[in-house]
Order: structure tokens, then C-alpha cells, then sequence
């Protein structure tokens, strides 16, 4: 990762030149046939041009957002368990982007890119996890605004929300990389669609709220190799942190999977990764064999029966329902009746700009709140609010 650089304080414009021409040269001798070139950064807003590239300037944008601050509080999986050693959101996004830039350097893409699609796309992820987000998906369905999703999500944080509502001006191929960065589908091969413009990006998001389904794949390759990094991120790694709770026990992995990919994380993680290498980027696709896959496949299967939805996981259910609902009801008449002293107005619309609250509708504006929280503030929220003389910490 290139250094950290402020906004202000711009460098000289024979500074620029210099690496801009350096990063030229770069590119030109080190990227791949399918690699997304610097020069074809797209942003909304034109801007001067940096001593860093487009979409490393994007990567530090989002280091800095307050967003980005946000994951170090939020679950991965296990939001009711405390054990030190579990990942939390922020383990995760930080072992995506390892696992992208290596992919992205040994197969000759825009490492970059890879980064910063990767440090972004968990941003919307609300508490709770995918529990969380899918009480959520819920209750705006019930208000009339649509699903969640936290990958669309994502882009409204960083892309309408950030720096005081004007948002961060983030390249397309990043927010593309963002919103379209699931790997919750089991995908052998991936191909981009380069096609995407700004406005069908919007679209596409849109259309995700509405619940018109449709195949999103990433405009980029780097995009691409995101989504498999997420995965492989992940797949071991959940396992890994069942085996630690006592939720399953090692020897209860598919024999399938331990024969192919390893009975740990690391091993796993390893199989995948020389899997991806050896087949390289066949005809612009980025693909697993077909031994590789079906392990994949069966591992994933294996953590949602036994790990995502086990019965004392869904028995925390009720409870976090009954939160979310509590709150979210709330904060719709405090935003109703004006009440400037409620904390979705000191902790959300003000810090959102003059022009948000106008913008979207009540229900919109408390899911913005409930998705940003972390699990921490939902719980001293939800206390604050709900149990008698608690009174919240001042931070």
C-alpha cells in the first residue's frame, strides 16, 4: 500500500507529472491483457490528477472515511459470543485485501484496485451480521423502501453520505468492484462485464432495492478477483472460529472437503488460492477446477447447516427482532415529530448534511442509522432507549 497522503496541502504539479509518468511506465511493463489501467479511472466529479493512482487514492479515502472506522466493531458471525480470538468485520475486509493484492499481483492486475474495492465492500454491512442484515431486509420491506442490501448499502455510505453528505467521489471501478462483490453465490468461473457506465451502476442498484433480480458481475477483473478473495476469506476462517467456540469439532468436516482443501484454515485458504493461480486467467476468466469447486461448495454447504443457522444461533433471533423493531419505530417519530435531541439526529442527520434529511424518505434515513451502527452502539443504544436508568457512555 502506498503512503497515507491529507487532501490539502497538493503537491507540485512537476511532482505529479513525475509519477503520474512513473505509474504509466509501471503499468505498461507489469500489467496483463485483462488489467484495469489507471488512465481508465472514471470518477463523477473530474479531479486533478495525484502522485498517487486513481484507485489508490480510493483505498485511502476509504481508510479515512468514518465508515471504514465502523468495522472494528462490527461482527463477522458470532455477535453474542466473547472470546478474544473470534474475527470481527474488520479481520475479514483486512484479509480480503491481502488476498486480492497477492491474486492481483501474481496474475498481473491492478493491485490498486484490488485494494480498495476490497477495504470498501463490506462498508453497509449493518449489526448482527447477515442476522442483522436480514431483520433489516425486513422491516424496510414493511415501510415501503425496498430490501437491504448491504452491498448497496456500501455505496450509499461512502457515495452519498460521507464528508458531510457530498460523498467521497470514488472511481467507478470501485464501486462497481463494491456493489457487485457477493461470492454468497457458489461460482466456478467469473467473468467481468466491462459494459458498465455510472448511471446503469445506479441503475443497478436501484433495480437490487426493488427486488428485480438480475446477474451482477463486476465491470473489472480486479472486481472479480474480489469477490473469489471474499470467499476464500471467509470459508476457512468461520470454520476455524466454530472449531474455537465448540461449535463443531475438526473432525466433523466433510471428509470431501479435508481429502481436497486441508482440515484448517490455512490450508484451505493456501488450496484455494494455488487453485486460482494454476488456471490463471483462461480466455479473461478467472475459474476453479472442478475438484476445487465441488470441496468449495461442500464446505460452504457444511457452514450453513451446521454453523449460520443452528438452533442456538436462531434462538438469539426473537431478541435482535424485537430490537431492531423497537428502534427502528423510534427513531421513525423522532425524525416525524422533529426531535433534535434524539440520537438520530446527533449521531446521524446532522453529521449528514443539510441536504439528507431532505432527500429520502423517514424509513430511509433510520436504516442508514440502524445499518451504520456497530454491534457495540446498538446494544448501548437500544439500552439507553429501552432499559430504565441506563444512561449511555460518553465517548
Amino acid at each position: 500500500m502506498g503512503c497515507i497522503m491529507a487532501e490539502q496541502n497538493p503537491p507540485s504539479d512537476d511532482l505529479v507529472e513525475l509519477y503520474q509518468a512513473k505509474l504509466r511506465e509501471f503499468e505498461g511493463r507489469n500489467f496483463g491483457t485483462y488489467a484495469t489501467f489507471s488512465s481508465a479511472a472514471v470518477r463523477r466529479q473530474a479531479e486533478s490528477l495525484d502522485v498517487r493512482g486513481p484507485f489508490s487514492r480510493d483505498a485511502d479515502r476509504i481508510l479515512h472515511s468514518f465508515s471504514y472506522a465502523r468495522y472494528r466493531q462490527k461482527t463477522q458471525v458470532f455477535f453474542f459470543a466473547e472470546h478474544d480470538g473470534l474475527s470481527h468485520r474488520i479481520v475479514h475486509v483486512q484479509l480480503v485485501a491481502k488476498l486480492a493484492r497477492f491474486l492481483g499481483r501474481v496474475l498481473d492486475l491492478n493491485e490498486d484496485l484490488c485494494e480498495a474495492i476490497a477495504l470498501g465492500h463490506d462498508i453497509g454491512h449493518c449489526p448482527f451480521a447477515h442476522v442483522g442484515e436480514e431483520i433489516l431486509d425486513a422491516l424496510c420491506q414493511e415501510h415501503g423502501i425496498g430490501h437491504f442490501f448491504h452491498n448497496v448499502q456500501s455505496i450509499v455510505f461512502l457515495d452519498q453520505i460521507e464528508k458531510n453528505g457530498e460523498g467521497l467521489n470514488l472511481t467507478l471501478q470501485v464501486l462497481d468492484g463494491i456493489l457487485a462483490h457477493n461470492g454468497e453465490l457458489n461460482e466456478m468461473s467469473l467473468r467481468p462485464d466491462p459494459s458498465r457506465d455510472i448511471s446503469q451502476l445506479d441503475d443497478a442498484a436501484i433495480n437490487l432495492v426493488q427486488g428485480q433480480p438480475f446477474a451482477l458481475k463486476p465491470c473489472t477483473m480486479e472486481g472479480c478477483v474480489v469477490r473469489m478473495a471474499d470467499t476464500v476469506s471467509y470459508v476457512g476462517r468461520d470454520a476455524d472460529d466454530a472449531i474455537l467456540l465448540g461449535i463443531i469439532q475438526r473432525e466433523d468436516l466433510p471428509e470431501e472437503v479435508t481429502s481436497v482443501l486441508g482440515n484448517d484454515n490455512r490450508s484451505i485458504v493456501n488450496a484455494l488460492n494455488l487453485d486460482l493461480i494454476r488456471h490463471g486467467l483462461q480466455d479473461g476468466e478467472l475459474r476453479y477446477s472442478n475438484e476445487i469447486f465441488h470441496a468449495l461448495k461442500t464446505l460452504k454447504q457444511f457452514n450453513y447447516e451446521h454453523i449460520y443457522i443452528t438452533d442456538e444461533r436462531m434462538e438469539e433471533r426473537p431478541k435482535l427482532e424485537h430490537m431492531f423493531r423497537s428502534m427502528f419505530d423510534l427513531f421513525l417519530q423522532h425524525i416525524e415529530s422533529n426531535n433534535i435531541k434524539s440520537l438520530i439526529f446527533k449521531d446521524h442527520i446532522n453529521a449528514a448534511g443539510p441536504r439528507y434529511l431532505e432527500s429520502r424518505s423517514s424509513a430511509e434515513v433510520v436504516r442508514d442509522f440502524l445499518a451504520g451502527m456497530t454491534d457495540d452502539y446498538f446494544r448501548r443504544a437500544y439500552k439507553r432507549l429501552f432499559v430504565a436508568g441506563y444512561k449511555m457512555p460518553k465517548t
